[in-house]
């Protein structure tokens, strides 16, 4: 379970990289190479979740709920904006709801 949850946690970081970078570029006026480390990113991301150990279904499922702890973590750090006492209560539970249906696939 932990390698499981170490995978969609790095799975996550390249999927919001390569949604992260693009949005600078039509956002933030930031140079359009930045589209190219976006796409290997995302590529990267792509080959990520077929290491996974289930079915795409449930490996999807649970790793919507580390996609939404990650772009907390990202709003936090890199955003700099404050998390609320909900943001953490939301994803203690999105992360719970992530072991149970994990738990079917272990």
């Amino acid at each position: 379970m932990i390698r499981t949850t170490l995978l969609f946690i790095l799975t996550a970081v390249a999927e919001i990289i390569g949604c992260y970078l693009p949005y600078l570029v039509l956002k933030g006026g930031r140079t359009p190479l930045l589209l190219i480390p976006a796409a290997l990113s995302l590529a990267f991301f792509a080959w990520l979740l077929t290491l996974h150990p289930t079915g795409a279904g449930r490996v999807y499922a649970a790793y919507g709920a580390v996609y939404v702890s990650v772009a907390l973590v990202w709003l936090r750090l890199v955003d700099g904006v404050p998390l609320t006492f909900r943001d953490l209560v939301g994803a203690v539970l999105i992360l719970a709801g992530m072991a149970v249906v994990m738990d079917q696939a272990i």
